[in-house]
């Protein structure tokens, strides 16, 4: 079982940037498609961003289309999530998923067993 752990969060003005890493450790990062999610506070847990497990197939909603961008590290079993641009409702919790579908890189009905991180907060200020 894979075991993810996130960083790179913090206090950030907006219009800065920031980029969260998400480390792996227990199995192979290559072995899973990776996603990063977000959960602000009131609000229900959203997917931001995905990547299959060789880095081919990605996918931004469109909220942080040409601001936030996933990449992948798989010989540092590391995912990133660059995050450029930031804005005050960018303000969540985000949390790293590992889906043991290889080839996952959105929700959707094909889709395999979830790991998570525990999160880490990014809080933008206007």
């Amino acid at each position: 079982q894979v075991q993810l752990v996130e960083s790179g969060g913090g206090l950030v003005q907006a219009g800065g940037s920031l980029r969260l890493s998400c480390a792996a450790s227990g199995r192979t990062l290559s072995d899973y498609g990776m996603g990063w999610f977000r959960q602000a506070p009131g609000k229900e847990r959203e997917f931001v961003a995905g990547i299959s497990w060789n880095g081919l197939l990605t996918y931004h909603v469109e909220s942080v289309k040409g601001r936030f961008a996933i990449s992948r590290d798989n010989a540092k079993n590391t995912v990133y999530l660059q995050m450029n641009s930031l804005k005050p409702e960018d303000t969540a919790v985000y949390y790293c998923l590992a889906n043991s579908l290889r080839n996952w890189y959105r929700p959707s009905s094909l889709t395999g067993m979830d790991y998570w991180g525990k999160g880490t907060l990014v809080t933008v200020s206007s």
